[in-house]
Order: C-alpha cells, then structure tokens, then sequence
C-alpha cells in the first residue's frame, strides 16, 4: 500500500461499539469474558494494493470497520476469479479460495454495512457473478450441491437422456448474514451440510452426496463463505465436534466492529472506478494456472514457516492447525490483485498480516473456551451470574440434572487449574446445615 499507515485504518474510538474500547494496539478490551486479549489489529502491511485502495476509497464513507472491509474483498475477489490460478503444495492445489467468519462483539458491528459496500464494487466488476454466484442459505449439505449441480442424465428407452442441465458456472460465494443458523443445521442429525464444507475448502475436484435417493454431483465446484456472527453466538453455538473435526480451522476469523458513528450514514459512493480497477485485475488472474514465489518472497517464506508450523497445545492449536494454508492462499490473492503470476515478497507480507490479525481474533474470541462442553458451559453462565456467583446446585441445574457429580466437579477442577473460577465456602447454618459453595468467574 503507497501513500497510507496503519493508524488511518482504525476505527474511532468514539464510535465503535459500546463496551469495546478504542481498536488501538496494545488496548485491552472486554470481548471474551474479562481482559486478557488485547483487541486484534491489523498490520499495515495488509493494506497493499489495490484492496488497501479500496479500504481508502469506502471508509469515510461508512460507519463499517476497515478490517471487514478488506477481509470480504478478499474473499470476494477470490471467488470471483474462478478455479483457474492455484499455489501448488506437493499434490495439493490451493485455489483462492476463503471461509471468513466476521465477528462482532455485538449486533451493532455494522458487518452487513460492510458486505453490501463491497458487493457494489463487483456489481460493475462481475455483475453475472454477484446476480448469480452470491448466495445465502446453508441450510443443508444438499441444497448448497443443488445450486451448483452437474447435470443428471437418466435412462429412457434404452437411451441416455439429459433430464436436468444443471449449473454451469461452478463459483458460488455463500454470504451468510446469520451464521449461527449455519451452525444450528450442522448439529441435526444426518445432516451434511459440515462434510461439504471441508470438502469444499479442500478444493476437491467432485463433490456429492452420499444419500440413497439423491445423487447430486459437482464437478470442479468452487465455493467460498462469508458468515457474520456474534461472539456470544459463535463461542455458544460452535459444539466440540466442530472445533475438532476440522471445520473450525477452514474458518479464518476476524474481530470487528463499528468504525465510527455517522448519524446520517455515508454518501453513496460510485463504484465505477474501484469495479473497473478490480474487473481489470480479475480478467488478469484468470489467465494464470500454476502460481509460485519469487526467490524473495520464498526466503521470507523460509523464515516465516517454522511460526506457522509450531504445535500449538489445546484448542487454539486446533483452531489455527491450517496456519500455512490459509497464509498462502491469503497471499496468492494479493499476488492476482496485482496481476503477478508470482507471489512476492510484499504478498506474502500481506498474508502473513492478515493471518497474524485472525490468529489474534481466534484467541481474542476463543480466549475462555476450553473444548469441555461442560467446562464450557459452566463458565458462560458463571460469567453471566457476575458477582451473584452460582452455587454447586445451580451448576447441576444448568444440565437438568443430566450430568453426573462427578462430571460437574472435573469440570470445575479443570477450570481451577486454568485460573478461571474460585469458589467460597461459608459455614453451615445451624447444627444441621451444610456448608454453602458458590462459584465465581475470575
């Protein structure tokens, strides 16, 4: 990025979301249940070329935080460019393809605001694709197959006959304003919607279903997700399974939130120049296959890969487990961005900026989560019973009485152990009491 720092990129302090501070490095904020994590923010370098412009241009402009603003065009551009341009990784083919989850502490982190002025500028740029690629509805692992299908051919009268044509154009971007929806239908059982997903990310070149009586095919589908959540949302309604199973750490996760109050909201900006600029910088890419480094940018790569690569105990190391995946295909972006058949040193800056933003968002949303569902769920309402505390009975009640004491006491020992809880005992009452114990959230 020419000509910008990071610092104009901020969100005000006066108008981000109450009870979230200001967006300044270093600020300690009240996001993930008490003040551990500082708020994320994200590295200049990330604001590189065009889609630091970009940032620039929409900003005044909108109340939407610069972080969102990036993040989905990004993503956006990615999808758009089609399976075409790939980073190959011995026989695995990354594509430019993204999962982006964008979290606000609130419902007030004006992320749709941010969708919709980005989803503007590839109205000029790829308007057939936004009419007919943008999506929403996760509703099931079929569904997102259906929009997206091969065609079906059936035997009649002994010959093979095309009954549904299908959808040509494989690229679909699922913009999923309420994620949690999203996470609600994967917990159904036999849904598949989970599986589809990672297979998805995986870029793998046939998807299907494995039902008896549907048999839907994609061939080459080339899918890519925007979802926008709460963090109360995500961290109640992402289950265990999902955090382990792989799922999870598809996702790259940032933390947002309003940039700064505009009563009257922005101008209307016109998005002709931006659209043609990111048009031109589509056609480019599309004529790329096989995308390498510069020598350049594979010794900062060198360099770099060992932090990636480190092992990372509990659930952060499960969340973040695809560090070097998503920092290349984030940087084979920004290289098609710039009409480069090559990564370079400065794309691969810009990537290793916006990995290093949403490993810092995964903690700074994750920070309290321990991968107990019991655990987990004792905290979240220790947290919400403040100083009131909760008693040993209370926290059986939580589960209808379905767990046992013993589980309930792992949990909490657990919890202990991670210097999130304390507990108080005061006396009997009476010759016949019993001492009371209530619990705290630290």
């Amino acid at each position: 990025m020419s000509g910008f720092t990071s610092e104009e990129f901020e969100p005000d302090p006066k108008g981000s979301d109450p009870g979230t501070g200001s967006n300044g490095a270093g600020t300690q904020h009240k996001g993930n249940g008490h003040d551990t994590e500082p708020w994320p923010v994200l590295g200049a370098a990330a604001y590189h070329g065009l889609a630091g412009e970009v940032v620039a241009t929409l900003l005044p402009q909108t109340e939407a935080d610069p972080v969102a603003l990036l993040l989905q065009y990004l993503v956006y551009f990615g999808n758009a460019v089609g399976r075409g341009p790939y980073y190959q990784v011995e026989n695995d083919k990354h594509f430019a393809i993204l999962f982006l989850l964008l979290v606000g502490n609130t419902a007030k982190a004006r992320k749709g605001l941010s969708a919709n002025r980005v989803r503007f500028i590839f109205d000029t740029a790829d308007h057939a694709w936004t009419l007919q690629c943008v999506n929403g509805g996760m509703s099931s692992g079929e569904g997102v197959l259906h929009a997206i299908r091969d065609p079906v051919y059936a035997m009649q009268k002994g010959k093979s006959v095309m009954t549904d044509p299908g959808v040509e154009d494989k690229r679909m971007l699922l913009n999923e304003s309420e994620f949690y929806s999203a996470l609600e239908v994967m917990k159904r059982e036999g849904n598949i919607l989970s599986r589809i997903v990672r297979d998805a990310w995986d870029c793998k070149p046939m998807l299907r279903t494995l039902t008896k009586n549907t048999h839907t095919r994609v061939s080459n589908g080339y899918i890519s997700i925007v979802g926008h959540i709460t963090a109360e949302e995500l961290r109640s309604k992402l289950d265990h399974t999902s955090m382990a199973n792989g799922y999870a750490n598809r996702f790259i996760y940032g933390c947002v939130h309003r940039s700064k109050m505009l009563p009257f909201g922005g101008d209307a900006l016109e998005g002709t120049e931006l659209g043609t600029r990111t048009k031109d910088a589509l056609d480019k890419a599309r004529s790329f296959e096989r995308v390498t480094m510069t020598g350049a940018a594979m010794e900062l790569w060198v360099a770099g890969y060992p932090q990636l690569s480190r092992e990372v105990p509990g659930l952060m190391g499960s969340l973040t487990a695809r560090a070097e995946a998503q920092t290349v295909r984030i940087a084979l972006i920004y290289a098609l961005l710039d009409g480069a058949g090559q990564i370079d040193r400065v794309h691969l800056e810009a990537g290793l900026a916006v990995w290093a933003f949403c490993e810092a968002s995964t903690r700074y949303i994750f920070g309290d989560v321990t991968g107990d569902t019991v655990a987990d769920a004792i905290l979240r309402a220790l947290r919400s019973a403040g100083a009131a505390g909760r008693t040993r009975t209370e926290l059986y009640g939580l589960f209808q009485h379905n767990r046992r004491s013993s589980d309930i006491g792992q949990a909490l020992e657990l919890l202990m152990q991670r210097g999130k809880v304390r507990s108080v005992t005061a006396p009997p009452q009476g010759r016949r009491g019993r001492p009371s114990e209530t619990w705290y959230a630290i």
